[in-house]
């Protein structure tokens, strides 16, 4: 755990699910909510009077005015550091490549239980991508038939380990529970999702998860 809480900042339109994503987020000790906001507007507004800038970001993706992903170039060029995690009641492929080119290091559906919601962003703040199990399978899948038209040219395969943690994912497991499946450590579970990170040239734009979404079929 770090010495101070996460800088975090929410952005969603609908009072109820923000009110309760704030009450909630606020109340966990890793993070302090900096900016709370209805639309992107509004967050950029409310820039200025943060007391530190939000390294964690939120945010809803349908919002009124400039849309969650039409506003992710805003808010980088703004906080280039940020890391945006996209909360969206959509799970179909083309948003969710539309929300990783423009820049989103994970995608999560709006029924994500709040403590796993939790749990993804911490995974945010130490470098992972988290997706919701059904846009995990989806992204899992691309890759899949994207290694197999690319395999001649792969350098470093994955270990067998390795495709057990990525079978994992794509069940939807979190990384407690991959970890509890195949006995072993929740750091090891992490070791090796950087690992397969690595492999397959995913950074914190997920561009290479992007390409994977596009070029599915």
């Amino acid at each position: 755990m770090p010495a101070a809480p996460y800088p975090l900042a929410l952005i969603e339109d609908q009072a109820p699910i923000r009110e309760t994503l704030h009450e909630y987020l606020r109340a966990q000790p890793e993070f302090q909510c900096e900016v709370v906001a209805g639309s992107i507007e509004e967050f950029l507004a409310a820039l200025p009077g943060a007391t530190v800038p939000p390294q964690l970001i939120l945010s809803d993706i349908g919002l009124p005015g400039c849309s969650g992903i039409e506003g992710l170039p805003l808010i980088l060029a703004r906080l280039p550091e940020a890391q945006v995690l996209m909360l969206s009641v959509y799970a179909d492929a083309e948003r969710v490549y539309q929300a990783l080119c423009a820049g989103a290091v994970g995608y999560l559906v709006k029924d994500t239980p709040l403590a796993q919601l939790k749990e993804h962003l911490l995974q945010v703040a130490a470098g992972g991508s988290p997706m919701s199990p059904g846009v995990a399978r989806h992204v899992v899948r691309a890759f899949q038939r994207l290694t197999q038209r690319s395999a001649p040219a792969a350098s470093e395969p994955l270990t067998p380990r390795e495709l057990e943690i990525v079978r994992g994912i794509e069940d939807g497991l979190s990384y407690k529970l991959i970890a509890e499946r195949l006995h072993i450590s929740l750091d090891t579970v992490r070791n090796h999702i950087r690992s397969v990170y690595r492999k397959l040239q995913v950074n914190s734009k997920g561009e290479l998860l992007a390409q994977a979404m596009r070029r599915r079929g």
